[in-house]
């Protein structure tokens, strides 16, 4: 089925490169857009997408307040958060708000088209940039002392669950690497790269790459550099 999704974003032109690479793809359809978050309410409400892609800063009500005036409203809809900052603070607030996306504006095609599947499907999706620093600031936090003394933990690859292939790929992963870097560090096709992550979720037991990381970090199977 078709997703259907609406772009919240006040620069005209940035919504017409967001709506022409998800058309593109043939499985997504933009069903409304809007310039600053006081419209995001009344077009959910009239077109009633399945995902709203949101700008974190917009004039008048930025997006997280939006977003979390949409979700109190409709909460079975799936915002994905659009912003420049890969601050975890902006981060932890999108979330806090129940977005279940966020992408740095940054992005290439290939990211946003698997950012939006991803979440259409039901699951959650950081930008790597995002993920690495986020379990980089989790590990900061998990490995202090009360002493202030950081703790080395010894990195002990899972191969009882993965094979080496999937350890490399998982460890590119925490590392904040997108499918195509992976696929350039290990001279592999950026297919091969999908392929191994979903084996790695299937084996790991979580719905999305930011769970396998966080997974491999409380195991200690991946460094955080």
């Amino acid at each position: 089925m078709t997703t259907r999704i609406a772009i919240i974003d006040d620069h005209q032109l940035f919504r017409e490169g967001i709506k022409r690479i998800l058309e593109f793809d043939g499985d997504f359809e933009v069903v409304a857009e809007g310039s600053d978050g006081r419209e995001a309410l009344s077009i959910v409400e009239e077109h009633r997408p399945d995902l709203v892609l949101m700008d974190i800063n917009m004039p008048d009500t930025n997006g997280v307040e939006a977003t979390k005036q949409l979700i109190e409203t409709y909460p079975d809809t799936k915002v994905v958060v659009l912003s420049i900052h890969d601050d975890e603070n902006y981060v932890m607030r999108a979330l806090q708000t129940g977005a279940t996306g966020y992408l740095l504006k940054e992005m290439d095609a290939d990211t946003l088209i698997e950012a939006v599947r991803i979440v259409a499907e039901g699951g959650s999706y950081l930008h790597p940039k995002v993920t690495h620093n986020l379990i980089r600031e989790y590990r900061r936090l998990t490995t202090e002392t009360n002493s202030n003394v950081m703790v080395q933990q010894e990195v002990r690859r899972p191969l009882h669950l993965l094979t080496r292939r999937e350890c490399e790929v998982l460890q590119l992963l925490a590392d904040g690497k997108s499918n195509r870097a992976i696929g350039e560090t290990l001279y592999i096709s950026e297919k091969t790269v999908k392929n191994h992550v979903s084996s790695i979720l299937q084996k790991l037991n979580v719905n999305d790459r930011t769970q396998a990381v966080v997974v491999a970090i409380k195991n200690g199977w991946v460094e955080v550099r």
